[in-house]
């Protein structure tokens, strides 16, 4: 066919296309199924032609807005996996392949600026697109095997649609692009690393095979391959665990001891853990060599002296929690012992309870299916626990709205690491959590469904068996202060989270009009109560819920969500600054209106998220406070509240009625009117 006739073949159909997209333009929303299923037909095969896919692009935009992702998991572009997508394209259905290839086109549409979506900006699209293309690598750098050329036809669309793909996000910086990501995420030293090592192994492939072309790219490439492949000299070539055993039986005290200094510190400087640094640890702790153990886990002098009291401990948790398949848990011991709460008096039975226990039948399916069946499920919780007491900022809500739960076990294991074990036992022992509200009983066991729209299962295990149960509790305690009139927040937290919760709460918004109230009086408390100019240098003592109004790159609001106030604190320039735990899987966001979240480089430790203090403000809406203000409390300019008031009207609160006044404010400790 020439090249006219194929440009034929792609008008002819985008024409067939144009009723039947009419239609489900038209359609009310009950009745868009009945017509999603021929678009979707003629979209496939226009796909296939040459040319189809740059006309598929012009009119993804449209397709979305007419209801083609409606009712399916790609309507929330904002909730979707980048780690699924090459699945879905080479093992799908027909027509969910072309769902998935329209849905990655109008990201792309969004992530060029040409179309708006309302849940997802242009620069999270582009991210994921970026991640996408990072686990796909081999589809547009010529890589092929007998899988591929076995699909024919089908291979070829995709592999098309992949190059695309790449061309228009930025062919010869997709890798720097990937590179420049997978460290802004290790950064953040999150506790799930599965789509990171994938990226880094597609990375390594392209390395072998495209070393030549990737000029100064192949630095920062290099640089995550190393960490993760080839860590030290003697496993740098990458000899598989076997060699590299029999390399290690050959070795002094002196070589095992730089291997393991080695190990660690290549562990410390990423996050990454190493296959050849699980082994090595296990090996060592088989031989004569096991006093080695500290080294190859980077203690510090608190760790060490955690290991020293508590070896036996160690020991057994480390036998059942580390080998390959699940080598992170290393990284989360190593900050478990210099956290040094094992020197907390009760955490130490707790986690030997944890060590003996077996976890009911359905729980243990869970934990099997979302750890791929890495290890026993028994170990894959204990591993879990480890790195959640070790990496508390680390935990991640995946892609479900239970950002309260996610916050609460990080809250948990930071504040309250002995409570959490109790609740990880009681859920995995009996598949249900009891909690109380205001002196009533909940059972999660006997309550409904809560937000959560499925089993947690791209979450850690600790948050795989928590959060169903977690979730509905949150959500019956929604429901007992359901005919209160303000935000029901103001009892939950502290009822919810723990005693350390400040028992006042302050509301920037009317709950049953959404109009924004008294914003000057609540931005003036917030000073009052966080800001150490303001409120007699008082530090954040321990980590306090908060909630914020999220908006997306363009500022729109989103909606509402829920972090926790860690500290405030100057960075290096002197500039006071917020530092926050954000459940939200990756904590660098912009915010829009200039307000760019910061995960690295202004002061922040590993987890953290930072804002300036009048920034972070504009942004809040509800916060606790103690009542009784400490001497020297000091009232902020009004030009400060008026600056802060103005950044919160034209992002979250534009187009909301203002009421004047003060903050809406409860105690949470007075219960219902």
């Amino acid at each position: 066919m020439t090249g006219a006739a194929q440009g034929d073949e792609a008008d002819r159909l985008v024409a067939t296309l144009e009723g039947p997209l009419a239609r489900l333009e038209q359609a009310r929303p009950f009745a868009k199924p009945r017509h999603q299923a021929q678009v979707i037909d003629i979209a496939g095969r226009l796909l296939a032609v040459p040319g189809g896919i740059a006309r598929i692009h012009a009119l993804a935009p449209r397709m979305d807005a007419a209801g083609l992702f409606a009712g399916s998991d790609w309507d929330a572009p904002a909730n979707l996996l980048p780690g699924l997508v090459s699945g879905t394209l080479e093992t799908g259905a027909p027509a969910t392949i072309t769902i998935e290839a329209v849905s990655l086109l109008r990201l792309l549409a969004v992530a060029k600026g040409e179309a708006e979506h309302p849940t997802i900006h242009a620069a999270a699209a582009r991210r994921f697109l970026t991640q996408v293309l990072a686990l796909n690598l081999r589809r547009f750098f010529g890589a092929t095997d007998e899988a591929a050329r076995a699909a024919g036809a089908q291979n070829d669309t995709i592999d098309a649609l992949f190059r695309y793909l790449a061309e228009h996000v930025g062919y010869q910086d997709v890798l720097g692009e990937l590179v420049d990501e997978i460290w802004r995420i290790l950064r953040q030293r999150p506790i799930q690393m599965a789509h990171v090592k994938d990226m880094i192994a597609q990375i390594a492939l392209t390395v072998v095979r495209h070393g030549g072309d990737l000029g100064d790219r192949r630095l920062g490439a290099d640089r995550l391959v190393t960490a993760l492949f080839g860590p030290t000299s003697a496993c740098m070539d990458d000899p598989g665990l076997e060699t590299y055993r029999e390399r290690l039986a050959a070795m002094d005290e002196s070589d095992l001891r730089h291997e393991a200094q080695g190990l660690a510190r290549a562990m410390h400087d990423t996050g990454l853990v190493s296959d050849y640094h699980a082994d090595f640890l296990l090996w060592v702790l088989d031989s004569e060599h096991d006093g080695m153990a500290p080294d190859a886990l980077g203690l510090g002098s608190t760790g060490r002296d955690c290991w020293r009291r508590h070896r036996g401990l160690a020991i057994d948790l480390i036998r059942r929690a580390v080998r390959p398949a699940t080598a992170q848990a290393l990284y989360g011991m190593s900050l478990l012992l210099d956290r040094g709460i094992l020197h907390h008096a009760p955490v130490a039975p707790s986690l030997r309870r944890l060590l003996a226990l077996t976890p009911n039948a359905s729980v243990a399916e869970r934990l099997a299916v979302a750890g791929l069946h890495a290890s026993m499920p028994a170990d894959l919780l204990i591993a879990g626990c480890i790195q959640v007491l070790g990496q508390p900022l680390g935990v991640g809500q995946g892609a479900n709205p239970t950002c309260q739960s996610a916050r609460a076990i990080a809250m948990w294991a930071q504040n309250d690491p002995d409570y959490l074990l109790h609740l990880v036992t009681q859920a995995a022992r009996f598949d249900t959590v009891s909690m109380h509200f205001e002196g009533h009983l909940i059972r999660s066991a006997d309550l409904p469904a809560g937000l959560a729209r499925s089993m947690p299962l791209d979450a850690d295990p600790v948050s795989v068996v928590l959060v169903p149960h977690l979730d509905k509790v949150y959500a019956e305690m929604g429901r007992l202060c359901a005919d209160r009139e303000d935000d029901p927040h103001i009892w939950i937290n502290p009822e919810f989270h723990g005693w350390w919760v400040k028992r006042a709460c302050a509301v920037a918004v009317d709950v049953p009009t959404g109009a924004l109230a008294g914003i000057h009086d609540f931005i003036a408390r917030f000073h009052c109560a966080y800001h150490p100019a303001y409120n007699g240098g008082e530090p954040v003592t321990h980590p306090q819920p908060a909630g914020i109004a999220a908006t997306d790159a363009s500022a729109r609001f989103i909606g509402w969500h829920a972090i926790t106030i860690l500290r405030v604190a100057p960075d290096q320039d002197d500039e006071m600054r917020v530092y926050f735990y954000n459940p939200n899987n990756d904590s660098g966001q912009d915010w829009g209106d200039g307000v760019v979240v910061s995960t690295h480089g202004s002061g922040e430790r590993a987890g953290e998220a930072s804002l300036p203090f009048e920034l972070f403000a504009s942004r809040l809406y509800l916060f606790h406070e103690d009542l009784m203000a400490p001497e020297g409390t000091l009232r902020p300019a009004p030009e400060v509240l008026a600056r802060t008031a103005a950044l919160a009207r034209r992002t979250w609160a534009s187009g909301r009625q203002e009421i004047e006044g003060d903050a809406i404010s409860r105690l949470a400790s007075a219960g219902q009117d």
